[in-house]
């Protein structure tokens, strides 16, 4: 009922992403109806109807990245302070995203339904004669179990890839600087900060080993100057020394072991203070009862970095057009794309999907490259601090642009005739890309709301950021322009043999 309420009160802009959810999901239901229809109608050919149904893959894909799109885009499921109080807490609110993004992809597949059942005629008692008529089964009964589940794959998938996306994560803390571990050569792992050249055999700095045996001796020092302090021969000036030394042991066994006095040095016996160059470590500051008090606030946030995975999409970049190319030489000419090109171009997506974020970092750090002013400076920063966000969309949608040119290149070099399913199945695959990328710069923008306030305050003019938009489009369209036509050649060239 309140994943009703939200879908019915929320924006003009959030009802047009849903439709277009909507949209996607009936183009995807028809398609895999159609896949069934042709099973039905064929069944002497299984082989060509599984590849069909194979390739309704590329179409489910796109949806389900479309509605995750949209559910993170969508203002009316954010968390928001105080929600907690009520039960609208970070996991129901994801319940809810879930619960939204499967009403709109349940309403496409019913709309795929309604327009399956209208082509064959029974809803109007004529079914539409054309070149779709050979994948409606016209005069057999359509099996129930098989419709129920097509048509509720969509829906189930999108609503999985929404939870799983929107999940609550508690954040990761960065690592603590404060305890330090010296790696020497051949020990199992790192220490927590580098050591430079030397620094394991400088003078002190293996004081924290040392310092771990001190409640030993101290215990034996609080015993031998007890025993000291009973002796009758004993001086003045050793009973003085004796219950200095039994204050410091006392102090000593106090503390924890391997740690030392707030803002206390330690010293040797000779009395002189042993100081760690190395220790940055402020002295903790004390409470008025004497105890500890710990101001750091909360652990900070490791920041995410968007290059690690460059190298990985790279290699997985060229695994898929290997196997596109394996694929291409081995398939007939006038047989349809094979199960392997379908494999070649989903590896190829996946391994723009993982370059993009880095290519798109790379963008924001070559525009500051050589002596930047404040626009390129700016432009550059905020490409850097959105990589997460349209870096993935934009490889997905260099790679959607790549499979179209080499889709033109084979129609122009074999006259091959593109059926009304082939044009449905590349308009929804291109709709929902473009619709992702559009949606996440949308919700990029509403990120860097306070930022753009801020500058507007400071007295930067609108033409300025206005300037710097242009100037990140115009630099990802510089690398990935040249990246998408590289690709969609090497894509092309066994195609069209």
């Amino acid at each position: 009922m309140l994943a009703l309420r939200l879908t019915r009160a929320a924006r003009l802009a959030v009802q047009l992403r849903r439709l277009l959810v909507a949209s996607a999901s009936a183009g995807t239901g028809f398609l895999l109806l159609c896949a069934l229809g042709h099973a039905l109608t064929h069944p002497d050919a299984p082989g060509a109807s599984s590849l069909r149904l194979a390739w309704c893959a590329a179409p489910l894909a796109a949806t389900v990245y479309l509605a995750v799109a949209v559910a993170r885009a969508d203002p009316g499921t954010r968390p928001r302070p105080g929600l907690s109080a009520i039960g609208l807490g970070p996991g129901r609110l994801m319940a809810v995203s879930a619960t939204t993004t499967a009403l709109s992809a349940a309403l496409g597949s019913v709309a795929a339904l309604l327009g399956f059942l209208y082509l064959r005629g029974d809803l109007t008692g004529a079914p539409v004669d054309g070149a779709v008529s050979g994948v409606l089964a016209l005069g057999q009964r359509l099996p129930a179990p098989a419709v129920v589940t097509l048509l509720a794959l969509v829906p189930a998938a999108a609503s999985a890839a929404v939870a799983l996306t929107l999940r609550p994560r508690a954040p990761r803390p960065a690592p603590s600087a404060g305890s330090r571990r010296y790696g020497r050569f051949g020990a199992y792992g790192w220490g927590a900060a580098r050591e430079t050249f030397g620094a394991y055999g400088r003078y002190g700095a293996r004081l924290a080993s040392a310092s771990a045996s001190a409640p030993a001796s101290a215990s034996a020092s609080a015993s031998a100057s007890a025993s000291a302090s009973a002796s009758a021969s004993a001086s003045a000036s050793a009973s003085a020394s004796a219950s200095a030394s039994a204050s410091a042991s006392a102090s000593a066994s106090a503390q924890p072991a391997g740690g030392r006095p707030a803002g206390a040095a330690q010293a040797d016996p000779s009395g002189a203070l042993l100081t760690q160059a190395s220790d940055t470590r402020p002295p903790a500051t004390t409470n008025g009862d004497g105890a500890a008090r710990d101001d750091t606030g909360p652990a900070p946030v490791t920041p995410r970095s968007h290059t690690t995975l460059l190298p990985w999409g790279i290699a997985v970049l060229t695994a898929g057009l290997a196997v596109e190319t394996y694929a291409g030489d081995t398939a007939t000419r006038d047989a349809a794309p094979s199960a392997g090109v379908l494999l070649g171009w989903a590896l190829a997506t996946l391994g723009l999907a993982l370059a993009g974020p880095g290519l798109t970092h790379l963008c924001g750090r070559l525009l500051q490259a050589v002596r930047p002013g404040a626009l390129r400076l700016l432009a550059g920063r905020v490409l850097m601090e959105e990589s997460h966000r349209v870096g993935r969309p934009l490889g997905v949608v260099c790679a959607v642009a790549s499979a179209a040119y080499a889709a033109a290149a084979l129609h122009d070099a074999d006259a091959t005739d593109f059926g009304p399913l082939s044009v449905i199945g590349a308009v929804v695959v291109a709709g929902c890309t473009v619709a992702t990328l559009l949606t996440a710069a949308v919700e990029a923008k509403h990120a860097r709301t306070d930022t753009t306030d801020a500058l507007l305050r400071l007295g930067a003019p609108p033409t300025t950021l206005r300037a710097a938009a242009a100037l990140r489009a115009g630099a990802l369209l510089a690398v990935f322009g040249p990246l998408t036509l590289v690709v969609a050649q090497l894509a092309s060239l066994p195609l069209a043999r």
